[in-house]
């Protein structure tokens, strides 16, 4: 069963669309003033201090958690699912990742790093990463609790359980890893804290191929049961129906 998918459009004369269009565009606005309030009151949350020393493997070494900051404030990191011995990366996250590199420079000069972060080797990772052409920071947290701690990676114990801690609660997980955001940010001391965490559909924001096809007459068109199920590594798809 598919969703999104448009209904037979209503045909009607320039001066009746427009009517319909103004009377959409209140609707549009109420939503963005929603929105703004829900990021104001995102930015309202408390903080928590992150006391555990985490370290990752970079091209540069291994580094601190405050290094991944590169002397801004403020820093997000993209939990990409990508464990160790994978032949590749999760084909959502990657869709995911194909919308970062051109937000980079802007996030930087807003005060704001940007890293992603997996379990697998940091060779596994630059391999990865050099075929699919991207530029960002990602790093590897290979050997330490970072993922766990974090809820996006899980023990053997609870994949066999099929139930995690995951999204503020216990969830059906099918995997070692699941996908997730997280905000820290750091004060004049050095001090770390996590200001802000978010998994499943709360990445929806991060997708904006997501926004584009939702302008669309037949929207994101998705399957209800699996819906990023036509989702593909962006070298994956196939070029004659990519085409059309």
């Amino acid at each position: 069963m598919k969703s999104n998918t448009a209904s037979t459009p209503t045909i009607v004369s320039p001066e009746k669309w427009l009517a319909a269009r103004r009377e959409f565009l209140r609707e549009e606005k109420e939503f963005s003033k929603l929105r703004d309030r829900l990021a104001e009151h995102r930015r309202a949350l408390p903080w928590v201090k992150v006391d555990k020393a985490y370290t990752f493997e970079s091209p540069g070494g291994r580094v601190p958690l405050a290094t991944l900051f590169e002397g801004r404030s403020q820093l997000i990191v993209y939990h990409y699912m990508l464990a160790p011995g994978w032949e590749e990366g999760c084909r959502g996250c990657s869709f995911v990742s194909d919308h970062f590199d051109g937000a980079i420079a802007h996030l930087n000069a807003r005060d704001v790093s940007f890293v992603a972060v997996s379990r697998a080797p940091l060779a596994e990772i630059e391999r990865f990463k050099a075929r699919m052409g991207w530029d960002f920071s990602w790093v590897s947290s290979n050997g330490t609790d970072f993922n766990y701690d974090f809820r996006v990676s899980f023990t053997p114990e609870e994949v066999e359980a099929g139930k995690a801690d995951y999204n503020f609660g216990v969830k059906e997980i099918g995997a070692e890893e699941m996908p997730g955001l997280t905000v820290f940010a750091r004060d004049k001391a050095g001090a770390v804290y996590r200001t802000y965490s978010t998994y499943s559909r709360g990445l929806d924001l991060l997708i904006g191929a997501y926004n584009l096809l939702d302008l669309v007459p037949k929207g994101r068109d998705e399957d209800e049961e699996a819906p990023m199920k036509w989702v593909r590594l962006h070298d994956r798809y196939d070029p004659v129906a990519a085409a059309r």
